[in-house]
């Protein structure tokens, strides 16, 4: 039984196929087309599956659709009927868009796959799952767990902003919701939109700006008490009641009212460009706090509703690392999965399970050690040729590679040098991280690491924090954590053996004093709070990404190199050598390392081409 997973038509489109419940490929439409978070009908995530699976459209058993788009529309309808006459002016901006295409989406969705020769005369059938159904399914049925507790939190979905479930056998049993238009995901992306970041993208901006706040501040009080007592109500139960007073979402064109919200703070809504004063990030740190006690809260009540040992995660604010980490650390539960394309992406491969196990009835078999998702590696791959045609095209010059372990050798050496070294190998990733298939690299014991990789490389907010990657069995020699963490979706710290103490003014610095301070013997890996979001890496999913840390852990000691996401600021992570080859040039990356070959860039002709990835890419 193949059937084919879809989530598109708000942000973040994918494509995933499954084939008798396990996952054959899966991936975001954006590496495809180069737009970030691209919202559009993922025609070449769905030409990739099924160009993977070796099977045509008319093949599958079902193309699954990630939400009802009916119910939504009704939510649209009867928010903006009970907050008139608010809101006219998105109302009017909005109802176009939902009559013309999302009230038609099933003929929407069967046009655009006629484009990739899907015969309507042979129907396939249509499935459209519930949104916290396709989160739920994408958690659960790949995880290690016979029984589990289920927890969605993300902005909302149809209805739903959180969900708690059961998961057991083949079943998902929906226990608890929480309803629009109060959310702790819109809550927290109101607070990305006021302190000057992009909603929808750049939340786990402001995950990396709270811990610049000063935790002896009276702010971090006040603010709190701001948040709790004037813009939402904290239930026992995880639960938040949000004053739609503050809010402009449910009917606006914007997160929030901004001239309410600057008389609660005292200052004013930040703009993307201004500059980071200890104002923004003692409020980050707030609503930070606010929303780790949130999940805590949210989580215990599923361990009193499900009873379960263990728990799985997705939706939005399951990326929040920081929190999924202090949730850890609270031991509500004995193992908790997290879904790594927790966010919108990874409805798609939900939706998709969820149609096989309850639509179908298949029954659930969990044969593996660790969990189903094969290390998040699903994306498309590539060969030898096709290194040497983006190689000939741009009159690249190269190194080849008989013996991987001899490249990995050199890999690791150049790092030790304190070179950054993209690093392309075999299957791309789902989901939102990097994790060594797509990904630069640097030195974690360098202190100009971070400063070079977010200026130089990325070209971004210089406070913005790397993570390491880890070999798996080392983790514990140099983090407060034995476990592991594969998809780089937990923080905790960094070992006390390793840190260095902090000068008796260090809160009374400013940011870029306290960034440039060096906190530990892996000082670009260190953040400020010594904390750090750490990635396991095992050999049974990436063996080649295992051999160079291997190999850099031979060289210097080490078993960690810092790891950021193979892009520019603004762009998706590459996918193609194509992709990589021309990042690699239009940055000041020193080497390029694709699947065998190894690019110098001292070797390299001169970039003819005068793009500006500035203006090509909507920054994020």
């Amino acid at each position: 039984m193949k059937i084919l997973g879809i989530s598109a038509f708000y942000h973040d489109s994918a494509a995933a196929l499954i084939d008798n419940g396990e996952i054959v490929a899966a991936a975001q439409e954006e590496r495809f087309t180069r737009k970030k978070h691209d919202p559009g009908f993922p025609s070449n995530a769905v030409s990739f599956c099924m160009e993977y699976g070796g099977i045509s459209l008319n093949d599958l058993d079902a193309i699954v659709f990630y939400d009802k788009p009916l119910l939504k529309f009704e939510r649209l309808l009867e928010t903006y009927y009970a907050f008139a006459p608010k809101g006219i002016k998105s109302f009017l901006t909005a109802m176009p868009v939902w009559i013309k295409e999302k009230m038609f989406l099933k003929r929407l969705i069967n046009e655009e796959l006629e484009k990739l020769g899907y015969d309507k005369k042979k129907p396939v059938k249509m499935l459209f799952p519930e949104h916290h159904l396709s989160h739920a399914a994408s958690a659960y049925y790949p995880s290690p767990f016979e029984k589990s507790a289920i927890l969605t939190v993300d902005g909302v979905g149809e209805w739903a902003t959180a969900s708690i479930c059961l998961g057991e056998g083949k079943d998902i049993t929906n226990l608890k919701e929480l309803r629009f238009p109060h959310s702790l995901g819109l809550l927290y992306s109101a607070f990305t939109y006021f302190l000057g970041f992009r909603v929808n993208s750049g939340e786990y901006k402001l995950m990396g700006l709270a811990p610049y706040g000063d935790p002896t501040s009276p702010d971090i009080a006040k603010y709190e008490k701001i948040i709790l007592e004037e813009l939402i109500e904290l239930k026992e139960d995880g639960s938040v009641w949000l004053d739609q007073e503050f809010f402009d979402y449910a009917t606006g064109l914007k997160m929030v009212n901004e001239h309410k919200w600057e008389a609660l703070f005292g200052f004013k809504t930040r703009k993307p460009e201004d500059a980071l004063e200890s104002v923004h990030c003692n409020l980050g740190l707030a609503i930070q706090n606010i929303t780790e006690e949130a999940v805590i809260r949210m989580a215990k009540e599923a361990k009193r509703l499900t009873g379960a040992d263990y728990l799985c995660m997705a939706g939005g604010v399951a990326l929040n690392c920081v929190s999924n980490g202090k949730l850890q650390k609270a031991n509500i539960f004995k193992e908790i999965f997290i879904q790594p394309a927790a966010g919108d992406a990874g409805g798609a491969l939900g939706a998709a399970q969820a149609a096989y196990h309850i639509f179908f009835g298949q029954e659930r078999k969990v044969t593996w050690k660790a969990d189903a998702m094969r290390g998040s590696y699903l994306g498309p791959t590539f060969s030898d040729l096709e290194v040497e045609l983006a190689a000939k095209k741009y009159k690249a010059v190269s190194t080849h590679y008989e013996n991987f372990k001899e490249l990995a050798d050199d890999a690791a050496k150049l790092l030790a040098e304190g070179n950054v070294v993209g690093w392309v190998q075999g299957r791309m990733e789902f989901g939102p991280r990097a994790l060594g298939g797509r990904s630069i690299l640097g030195d974690p014991r360098n202190a100009e690491m971070q400063k070079k990789l977010n200026l130089k490389i990325k070209y971004r907010e210089s406070f913005r924090p790397f993570a390491p990657s880890v070999l798996a069995e080392d983790c514990a020699d140099y983090f407060d954590y034995d476990g592991t963490s594969p998809y780089m979706l937990l923080v905790h710290p960094v070992a006390e053996s390793r840190r260095k103490p902090v000068p008796a003014n260090y809160n009374a610095m400013d940011l870029r004093e306290k960034l440039y301070f060096e906190r530990s013997d892996l000082p670009s890996i260190t953040h400020i709070d010594y904390s750090a979001r750490i990635q396991t890496v095992h050999k049974e999913t990436n063996p080649r990404y295992y051999e160079l840390i291997n190999s850099f852990k031979n060289l210097t000691g080490y078993a960690v190199v810092v790891n950021t996401s193979f892009n520019v600021r603004g762009e998706p992570i590459v996918n193609t050598p194509n992709d990589a080859y021309r990042c690699f040039m239009r940055t000041e990356m020193d080497y390029l390392v694709v699947g065998n070959y190894i690019f110098d860039k001292k070797k390299q002709p001169e970039w003819m081409e005068k793009d500006n990835w500035q203006e090509e890419f909507v920054l994020d």
